[in-house]
């Protein structure tokens, strides 16, 4: 097949229609392993190929594009830049995002070849062009850009030089525009990610207190996209270490502090409440709880006000944060205002709009959840009387919901379900429901394959449970684990013909 392929890419020079050979190229080279593609890359006739990405024709160039990515993906990394270096460097400033596209994930992998990168590093036009698609218009473009520079980053010669001799073509593309600018920011973010090393270089370089100072401009879009990613800079230890060393959590928690006195603190309100959100999951939700009250204090006032996307954004923190054991003690430890909070879910729950619904009842599914090696006397009474908080009859309040004409919350209602069916005290309160035990292993209330999967889910809980067997019953349990070997899309063959019959 190899044979074959040289013979089409010798065609291909001297064809009166490059097109049709070039579709004919790809056939093959689709079909043929990509082992043995390899040693195609330096092959004299691949300049034909490479040639042809000269033209405003889209069709030749994507079908060019997707030839080359097969054989160039099979190629040695140190070879393929040593024999395509001019190609290479070429693809970078081409006109077409594709080829770009293409380049950028070649240049990825040679990057990560220790031998290639030394290559690499000493081109100064190949490091500048990676720099600059940064700045492409096309997003995905400065995406691959991007991640092709942090796996540059990932050795110290490849660190250095990106902070050394590439630091100024760094600082010259930041300066196109703010969109560019946060697209370098995300760079040095995902390059701290890496190591404490890489965030020193970053630190030092002045990036990252750049971009902490941008918290506090006067542009309040800016000021949000700032913040949103510094919290991505929070997700590394060493990242959350470098910003409570320069005070970054306490300047945040004054933001959420001083903002009743800015009348545009309702579009920066939520990036805040993120931050912090993803604080608590990363450190615990009680450190940070209790070092910044202000927090939780502004998640529940959010949630119990009418702004729906402050409302969507408290309830997802309520939800992350009472998915965890110690969470739920946080939360239980705030009394009176989280049972107000409890009401202001089950009034979202039953009356909101369906988005809000439905992430409403995922947050209580979270809250309601307790794994069974959790599951002490204390956090099943406390989960208990969180579900009965939310109605004076909760289970038909979430029967009621299930069968609303929406799957989305059908499957949201089931997953309530799922928290309390892993529970003794979940489990009566099914039994106790009349034709409640039967609706679950019914497998005709809804067709779609997430709510079969919803449906599968909450068996599963149901039959797995310790307690399903002594609450349950042996008769209901055969039942779970009956349907649970059935599988999700078990359809009764009987049942299936006699319908048929009757038609």
């Amino acid at each position: 097949m190899a044979a074959s392929i040289e013979s089409l890419l010798t065609e291909i020079s001297s064809s009166e229609d490059p097109l049709e050979a070039l579709k004919n190229l790809r056939t093959a080279v689709l079909a043929t392993p990509v082992n043995n593609l390899r040693g195609l890359g330096s092959s004299a006739r691949l300049e034909g190929i490479f040639s042809l990405l000269n033209t405003t024709d889209k069709e030749q160039i994507e079908v060019c594009v997707e030839v080359l990515g097969r054989i160039l993906q099979a190629q040695d990394p140190a070879l393929l830049f040593h024999a395509r270096k001019a190609e290479l460097e070429s693809g970078l400033e081409h006109p077409d995002d594709t080829v770009k596209l293409l380049t950028l994930t070649q240049m990825g992998r040679v990057v990560q070849n220790g031998e290639a990168l030394t290559q690499v590093l000493a081109c100064e036009e190949i490091m500048k062009k990676i720099i600059q698609c940064i700045a492409a218009e096309k997003i995905s473009v400065a995406k691959e850009a991007i991640s092709t520079l942090v796996k540059l980053a990932q050795s110290k010669p490849g660190l250095d030089a990106l902070f050394s001799t590439r630091l100024t073509e760094l600082k010259d593309v930041m300066a196109t525009s703010d969109i560019i600018r946060y697209r370098v920011y995300e760079l040095v973010v995902d390059l701290c990610s890496v190591s404490a090393v890489s965030l020193g270089y970053c630190a030092s370089s002045g990036f990252i207190p750049q971009l902490l100072e941008e918290m506090t401009g006067d542009d309040v879009l800016v000021r949000v996209t700032a913040i949103e990613t510094v919290t991505h800079l929070a997700e590394s230890q060493h990242g959350r270490h470098y910003l409570a060393q320069q005070g970054t959590m306490e300047h945040i928690s004054n933001m959420i502090i001083g903002a009743e006195s800015d009348p545009f603190s309702s579009l920066y309100m939520p990036v805040l409440v993120k931050f912090f959100g993803k604080l608590a999951l990363l450190e615990g939700p009680q450190q940070v709880c209790e070092c910044y009250p202000a927090f939780l204090r502004t998640v529940f006032d959010m949630l119990l006000g009418n702004d729906p996307t402050h409302t969507n954004v408290a309830l997802d923190t309520v939800g992350a944060l009472g998915a965890t054991v110690e969470g739920k003690q946080v939360l239980h430890k705030t009394g009176e205002r989280f049972n107000a909070v409890l009401r202001r879910m089950s009034k979202i729950a039953n009356d909101g709009p369906t988005d809000l619904r439905t992430r409403c009842l995922d947050a209580i599914a979270l809250l309601l959840s307790l794994p069974a090696e959790d599951q002490t006397e204390d956090l099943c009474v406390l989960t208990e009387t969180w579900f009965c908080s939310l109605s004076s009859q909760p289970m038909e309040m979430f029967r009621n919901i299930s069968t609303q004409p929406f799957p989305e919350l059908y499957c949201g209602a089931l997953r309530v379900f799922t928290a309390i069916g892993a529970q003794a005290w979940g489990q009566k309160m099914m039994l106790q429901t009349p034709g409640f035990l039967e609706w679950i292993v019914d497998r005709s209330s809804r067709s779609t394959k997430e709510a079969k999967d919803a449906k599968f889910a909450l068996v599963g809980a149901l039959a797995s449970s310790p307690t399903t067997q002594e609450v349950l019953g042996s008769n209901n349990a055969l039942r779970l684990r009956t349907y649970l070997r059935e599988g999700p899309y078990y359809v009764n063959a009987v049942a299936t013909v006699m319908t048929e019959g009757a038609d």
